[in-house]
């Protein structure tokens, strides 16, 4: 019979309960890794398939802050898909890892300070290495990750306490500091900011008028009426005790909000006007919250509360913004404002004084999972569901209902038919449509489906508990148990269970709760049983109950050792376990030693009162094994002669006979009294060596031999072989050759002994000792160290119990909650993770060398060559390594089911295709290129078609998500900024507010109400003439030609004269808002002109105005090509975004854009055109045949005709060499 059996342990580190300085170090990547620290350690964690895939060990203090890095850009041979993760701890060091090998990429050390928050730098068309962190007291410094050097330093007035990135533009920075808030406005990667920011000061909720008025429905309405927030003069002392204020991050769902967390509320500001248009407060009887996660896809938070519920909130839709104008409100109408509805929340975990939640994660990619972090170690994965509940005609709500959500009518960026396959829990945007407004126009679609959401606990990580631990590895293998041979560890607790992890995968096996006060010490007893005792607090007599145990592993019984005995009586020291595991010693601190037998659970002896007090015990490696087994030949025979009549009778005996046969021949052995007979040895505290024999249910006394004058106290005995060895409490070890009859005495310097282990295996003499300070590895041949460990030298936490786990591998406990299991050498390693032996199977392309990344890639984006998909590497022709193809199989057999049915539908488009896998890699530049592309492909194919779309699921696409800003269809674009405007005008209180919103109004056409703003001016204000004044101006304003050329006169002499924003708005009111863009393009205000060209021009016009932008984006100062080719998508430039991408050599991109172009018929087929598609083709396939992808590589040079010929032949050529691997 052939079996397996893995026997290999491989280094790792079981991680236990957090450090509360771990509470911020945690991170989500693209890469689809939880990155969290844990203590000094970084854990790795998967969260499809729950397991802790690496820890990562090199920093010596805690580890403060975690961050993945960034996947923003195209990726290639030349700049792979690689595990990337920042860690920085309390004395200010950042390491830059390789996750996968575990090997540090970088080191930075500036300051001996804790790094206060750091974040890579999202923008990666320049560099993809950049990171920012804050050194306290109130320095910000640019890190080049890649070689650890310093790029620039700047220092603030006040002490910084977190930052937050524009998500829209790069050059704005948010500075959460101790007094308010900075806003810096000129970040750049090439120097520092040359401003000191714009400071504002936060005055704190509570300290608002809100929080003071007595009735509830008074204060209520005065939190929905206004909440001001921020001011530019400091607060007086009364008013602001302290900023409360927990956390500050922008949204990345809109442009210029932000985001204030509190402990009770969430305050939504708007940056345009710097006024709070939206607040989520909390019930009185609810728990605070701790965090909160803005997403993007949609404009929602994921809120973690202090009792660790995650909660998460969607944006109301709000009433249709043409209703809303300045005509008197009922004044019990709350005012307009952002509403976040709860819509689903997951429970809540037991908070107690040791147990409480750190921090929650939200994956970056799909936004639709969360992870929570708590403080005793364990992870819980918590994903969204949705549940569709059927069609149902749209209907009218009021709008302080909670509205319904609606699910999406396009899949990954492509309206599909009702019988089209598609998996609705893919992502955020794909489970939940867009909020519609009322009054908008209605999409051409009757019904849609209504979904619910609910969160699911899909994995849950439990750590170690609190420290202390004994540890003690199972018996080791041998030729004899190697069929059904585990590697198991026990692990006993303080409170009394006792863990059995299994080492090669460094999964829990089983958790038995055995005693009910803290594990002293474990034995194994044999391969799936041990001892263990534990003893309570000493009673003020000094007495203590013991508990020993006696545990079957395979159904977790266990019975109480020594019956009845144990209460009242000093406490057990140690027991040991004889070497055939027939008999126990147990040794007390102030009462004599008990022998036992294993077997039968029976006291052979209690030694007399005058016996000598052990301080060191152990059993002899001889016996009388062979005498034995001899006797054992004997009861057999004499069984057999019983039990069988004749040979014929023998010969039919089946096997489960024969195994009861041998339970009855073993039980007959402990009737016959047939035990081999074992010694043991032990000191005395004046350190002389006794030495005892036990048979059966004798024990006779042996030789004595007086004490060695040069050792103190004997602590801790080993024998192995011809070898014993002595340990005192001073530090001096002996090492007795007893066949020799030598003896050597080696002091060590390190305090006492505590213990001594042989390493298991025949003739293996490595020596494992433990001190107070650490432990160290001795070569008993030889009688030299090997390797040595010391706390506060080279680790900084303190060992509690050491062990061998196998021939060369050594296993520790320490008081950081860790049990690390090393090499002989006990250098702390973090190890590749393609050697771990996982449980399950881990989709994780980034673990591919790079070349079968990209291969995997491609294989899954395009399979042109063939009729229909596969997902089995091993059918194509791809000459490989066959181990590299079989860990590339591995990868596609991880991928789900759900995934695995759409990858294989023939009807799954490419550019869905496309978007799926970039989703599948977290490959965060893709995704946003092939979602853009995928909206406007279609959405210009179906302008292009005269006839109407006639049935129900060609319906008109949702417009792009308005988190693409300034990429959104301009009509969507326009509305979303006057339903913006709406709500700042309903939010302002103070004079600046007013006049900004009446700009903005102006700006965007709405003349009338922009006029009833500027009447409101008091007479008292400095610019009420000006107003008045203005106000009669947009109401007279004819088209007659004089008055236009006298304004546009005046405004271009304002512009020149440096006042721009007058200028623009006096071109906007004569229609000449295509003159404004270009002064502003020419004052650099880029942004701003992209706006107005959104808000005010038609396509012609608004795409002249973009294209400029486009150029002024590729320039080389500017360098953001990335977001031009976002740009030039959403005016439908396709030939230009395929010759962009191609000139930018990202070949594989370039080569399918074109081909979903050709498919929607979007560009042009022509003889240049044609050249051009050729190029394409032609260097697409030098990038498969570079891959080894021969199949691929053939097609596309077939299709790149004249330009692909060349290639062609060499690749037929190499085709005929080379057979099908």
């Amino acid at each position: 019979m052939q079996f397996m059996v893995n026997i290999k342990l491989s280094a790792r580190t079981l991680t236990g309960t957090l450090n509360g300085q771990n509470k911020g170090a945690v991170d989500w990547g693209w890469q689809g890794l939880i990155a969290h620290g844990c203590h000094s350690l970084v854990l790795i964690i998967d969260p499809r398939t729950s397991q802790t895939i690496q820890v990562l060990e090199r920093h010596k203090a805690n580890v403060v802050k975690v961050k993945w890095a960034r996947e923003n850009y195209h990726h290639s041979i030349g700049s792979p898909y690689s595990l990337r993760l920042a860690s920085a701890d309390t004395v200010g060091k950042i390491i830059v890892w390789d996750v996968a090998t575990g090997a540090a990429r970088c080191e930075i050390q500036e300051y001996t300070k804790p790094i206060q928050d750091m974040e890579w730098l999202w923008n990666q068309d320049a560099s993809r290495d950049l990171l920012l962190a804050i050194h306290p007291p109130n320095y910000i410094v640019l890190w080049n990750a890649d070689t650890g050097t310093k790029l620039w330093k700047k220092s603030y007035a006040e002490n910084i306490l977190s930052f937050s990135f524009d998500p829209f533009e790069l050059s704005n920075l948010a500075l959460l500091t101790s007094e308010g808030i900075v806003f810096v406005s000129d970040f750049s990667p090439s120097k520092a900011p040359s401003s000191s920011g714009k400071k504002v000061y936060i005055s704190s909720p509570h300290s608002s008028p809100a929080h003071t008025k007595p009735a509830a429905t008074g204060a209520k309405k005065a939190l929905n009426r206004v909440k001001i927030l921020i001011t530019n003069e400091k607060p007086n002392a009364e008013s602001v005790t302290l900023n409360d204020c927990l956390q500050l991050s922008y949204l990345p769902s809109k442009r210029n909000h932000m985001l204030l967390l509190y402990p009770r509320e969430i305050l939504i500001l708007d940056l345009e006007v710097n006024q709070t248009v939206g607040i989520v407060a909390i019930e009185r009887t609810g728990a605070p919250f701790l965090q909160v996660i803005p997403c993007r896809q949609r404009d929602a938070l994921f809120c973690l509360h202090e009792n660790g519920c995650i909660t998460l909130r969607i944006r109301r839709a709000n009433s249709n913004a043409q209703t809303l104008s300045s005509e008197e409100q009922d004044p019990d109408q709350p005012v307009q404002e952002l509403t976040y509805d709860l819509r689903c929340q997951c429970d809540a975990i037991r908070v107690t004084k040791t147990v409480r939640p750190f921090s929650m994660v939200c994956c970056p990619v799909n936004e639709n999972s969360a992870a929570l972090i708590v403080s005793d170690g364990r992870v819980m994965m918590w994903e969204l569901k949705s549940n569709l509940l059927g069609p149902k005609p749209y209907y009218s709500y009021s709008g302080s209902t909670v509205s319904p959500l609606y699910c999406p009518v396009s899949f990954c960026g492509i309206p599909v038919g009702i019988q089209q396959k598609k998996l609705p829990d893919l992502s955020l945007d794909n489970m939940i449509g867009q909020s519609i407004a009322i009054g908008e126009e209605q999409p051409s679609v009757l019904y849609q489906q209504e979904v619910q959401l609910k969160f699911l606990l899909t994995g849950l990580l439990s750590g170690l508990p609190l420290p202390p631990f004994v540890i003690r590895m199972c018996p080791p293998l041998t030729t004899k148990n190697i069929k059904n041979y585990q590697p198991l560890l026990a692990v006993g607790t303080s409170n009394g269970s006792v863990l059995v992890y299994h080492l090669t995968s460094g999964l829990i096996h089983k958790e038995l709760s055995i005693h009910s006060c803290e594990v002293k010490g474990i034995e194994w007893a044999s391969l799936a049983s041990f001892l263990s005792f534990a003893t309570s607090t000493p009673n003020n007599l000094g007495l203590v109950r013991n508990e020993l145990q006696l545990v079957d592993l395979p159904t977790g019984r266990s019975i109480a050792f020594r019956g009845e005995r144990g209460n009242d009586e000093p406490p057990i020291e140690m027991i040991k376990v004889s070497h055939l595991k027939q008999f126990l010693a147990v040794v007390f601190r102030d009462k004599p030693l008990e022998l036992w037998d294993i077997r039968t659970c029976t006291l052979l002896r209690e030694m007399p009162k005058n016996f000598p007090a052990v301080t060191a015990l152990e059993w002899s490696p001889t016996h009388n094994l062979r005498s034995l087994r001899k006797k054992q030949l004997a009861v057999r025979e004499a069984m057999a002669r019983q039990t069988v009549g004749s040979d014929a009778e023998a010969s039919n005996i089946e096997s489960p006979m024969i195994s009861l046969l041998q339970e009855a021949e073993s039980k007959a052995e402990i009737s016959h009294n047939i035990s081999a007979r074992e010694h043991f040895i032990f000191t005395d505290t004046d350190g002389q060596v006794f030495h005892l024999t036990v048979e059966g249910n004798l024990v006779k006394d042996g030789a004595r031999i007086p004490p060695d004058g040069s050792m103190g106290t004997i602590t801790c005995l080993a024998w192995k072989a011809d070898f014993l060895i002595l340990g005192d409490i001073d530090g001096n070890v002996n090492f007795w050759d007893l066949k020799a009859r030598l003896s050597r005495g080696i002091p060590t310097h390190r305090g006492w002994v505590k213990k001594i282990r042989f390493a298991p295996g025949k003739g293996n003499l490595k020596l494992l000792m433990m001190f107070n300070d650490g432990a160290e590895v001795w070569d008993t041949l030889e009688v030299q160290m090997v390797s040595s460990l010391r706390t506060g030298r080279n680790v900084n936490y303190k060992i509690l119990d050491i062990d061998w786990c196998s021939s060369d591998k050594v296993v520790l406990a320490s008081d950081d909650g860790c049990i690390r299991v090393l090499e002989i050498a006990m250098k702390s390693a973090s190890y590749r993770i393609d050697e771990q032996d996982l449980t399950d199977l881990l989709w994780c392309p980034y673990l591919l060398l790079p070349r079968s990344c990209l291969v995997l890639k491609a294989f899954l984006l395009h399979q042109p060559w063939k009729e229909q998909y596969s997902l089995d590497i091993m059918q194509i022709q791809y000459s490989e390594n066959e181990d590299v193809k079989l860990l590339m199989l591995e990868q596609l057999n991880s991928i789900s089911n759900d995934i695995r049915c759409l990858l294989l539908d023939p009807e799954f488009q490419l550019l869905q295709r496309c978007s799926l896998v970039a989703r599948l890699f977290g490959d965060e530049s893709e995704l946003q290129f092939w979602t853009v592309a995928a909206h406007y492909l279609y959405s210009f194919s179906k302008g292009k078609e005269l006839i109407p779309p006639s049935t129900v699921q060609e319906s008109q696409a949702s417009p792009l998500d308005i988190c693409y800003d300034i990429l959104c269809e301009n009509s969507y674009f326009q509305r979303s900024q006057i339903e913006r405007v709406n709500l700042q005008e309903a939010k302002r209180t103070t004079y600046d507010h007013t006049r900004k919103c009446a700009d903005q109004l102006l700006l965007l056409g709405q003349t009338d109400r922009a006029v009833q703003l500027l009447l409101e001016t008091s007479a008292e204000n400095p610019s009420y003439y000006c107003d008045s004044l203005k106000a009669c101006l947009v109401t007279t304003i004819t088209s007659s030609g004089p008055s236009q050329s006298t304004i546009k006169l005046v405004a271009t002499n304002m512009i020149a004269n440096g006042k721009l924003a007058e200028g623009v708005q006096l071109l906007c009111l004569i229609d000449k808002a295509e003159d404004a863009c270009r002064y502003l393009q020419t004052y650099g205000e880029w942004n701003r002109a992209a706006w107005l060209a959104k808000v005010r021009l038609n396509t012609e016009e608004c795409a002249e105005v973009l294209k400029r932008w486009v150029d002024h984006l590729c320039s080389s100062q500017v360098n953001q090509k990335s977001k031009a080719i976002l740009v030039l998508l959403s005016l439908g430039c396709f030939s230009k975004v395929a010759e962009m991408l191609h000139s930018m050599r990202y070949f594989d991109r370039a080569a399918l854009f074109v081909e979903a172009c050709l498919n929607y018929g979007v560009i042009e087929v022509n003889e240049t055109t044609k050249k051009f598609y050729s190029a394409v083709y032609a260097d697409y396939a030098r990038y498969l045949k570079m891959l080894n992808l021969q199949e691929g590589a053939i097609l596309f040079a077939t299709k790149a005709g004249e330009a692909g010929a060349e290639l062609l032949k060499d690749l037929q050529q190499s085709k005929e060499d080379k057979p099908v691997s």
